[in-house]
């Protein structure tokens, strides 16, 4: 029977170490610490991830119900609410961001070479944000409306193994199309967003970045057309014409071309109508590029199903964006686990599995790649036998 590392340990034993090292001492992070250390602090948090906790006091109790087992976690200080609560309130959530910045690192590394539903080279990313509710008498720091508060999550997703590549965390009042001033353009590489991100003058910094982008068009956008070029209707195509922004700003902040599709959806019916500055690929393959912009919904609709982020351990700021680098840090750390071991099941069925097998031995490959575990208890042949 195999008896090393507990399955947590296990999974641990995947984070970079050295890399977290460097993101505490970047942010002195163990300043006046005496025994529950960053990585305690980590351990627990994502424990509370991968199992499904729901508060400090769950945390607790079924951390200390293992208490003999803590040590073989990782865990070397002592577990209680009052002080994860503190160190939660008081420790540089850039830590963990500035970690999970180094797991993303790794996990795009792994998923460069997969396969995605359109022929291109280049790196396509999905730009979206998604909003958390939050009661406004517990959390001021983050009005939303007149009687709400909410953060925003802004998400750069690489649509190569859907891995988050930029989040920015704000409040609700905080406009989408103002994290653009946050990217820094790669050249070369597709951003995919929705109409909310149309600004002009962002989208030309996109464009002298020598970075591509495709943007749903708004209904009143005004323009002069150039010249159409020339179509297949039989594939859902409207026009796919070159033009130029007329509209009284629009002109000025976005001086150069650019290229209007019309489409219509088969399937839902629908009529879109994209703007783009790439001139090169079909009008087809840009239309199915904002198709792809989807996988970026699925994404927020994953993570708020099975990551702990719409109830939080603490109140403050620090807090809930430490909550929130922490859960991102461990969706990151299941997609190079899966990648790493070549795992067939989703990520789904992983944390379903990873919730249950926290604190067994068996090896890591043999409890997600789902084998049988083969246990060397045998029978006691003198034992009295009840039923046939």
């Amino acid at each position: 029977m195999f008896s090393g590392k507990l399955v947590f340990a296990q999974v641990m034993g995947h984070l970079p170490m050295h890399g977290f090292r460097r993101c505490v001492d970047r942010y002195r992070g163990h300043y006046k610490v005496q025994s529950f250390t960053c990585l305690d602090q980590f351990l627990c948090m994502a424990f509370a991830q991968l199992t499904y906790r729901e508060s400090l006091r769950d945390i607790e109790a079924c951390l200390r119900a293992q208490q003999s087992k803590l040590y073989h976690m990782g865990i070397r200080g002592g577990v209680s609410r009052t002080t994860l609560a503190d160190a939660n309130e008081s420790r540089d959530w850039r830590i963990y961001a500035d970690f999970a910045q180094a797991l993303i690192r790794i996990a795009r590394r792994l998923y460069a070479e997969d396969s995605f539903a359109l022929e291109l080279g280049e790196t396509v990313y999905a730009l979206d944000s998604t909003t958390i509710d939050l009661c406004l008498s517990v959390f001021p720091w983050a009005p939303f409306q007149r009687s709400k508060a909410a953060v925003k999550l802004h998400v750069l997703l690489d649509l190569r193994g859907n891995i988050p590549t930029f989040i920015h965390i704000s409040d609700g009042r905080w406009h989408d199309v103002k994290v653009l001033d946050e990217l820094i353009p790669e050249p070369g590489a597709f951003y995919i967003m929705d109409r909310g991100y149309i600004h002009f003058a962002r989208l030309h910094r996109l464009n002298q970045g020598a970075a591509f982008f495709v943007v749903r068009a708004r209904a009143n956008f005004r323009f002069r057309r150039l010249y159409s070029n020339p179509i297949d209707k039989t594939t859902g195509l409207k026009c796919d014409q070159i033009v130029r922004p007329d509209g009284q700003h629009s002109a000025t902040d976005y001086p150069d071309k650019l290229r209007r599709i019309k489409y219509k959806d088969p399937e839902t019916g629908k009529t879109l109508t994209f703007l783009t500055n790439n001139f090169t690929l079909s009008a087809i393959t840009i239309a199915r590029l904002y198709k792809s912009r989807w996988q970026v919904e699925l994404f927020f609709k994953w993570i708020k199903q099975h990551l702990r982020i719409k109830r939080f351990f603490g109140t403050s700021e620090n807090a809930v964006k430490t909550q929130i680098w922490i859960a991102v840090s461990v969706y990151v750390l299941v997609a190079i686990i899966k990648k790493r071991l070549d795992l067939d099941p989703s990520l789904y069925t992983i944390l379903q599995i990873l919730s249950v097998t926290a604190f067994e031995r068996t090896p890591l490959n043999q409890t997600l790649g789902g084998g049988e575990h083969k246990s060397n208890h045998y029978p006691n042949h003198n034992q009295l036998t009840l039923f046939n």
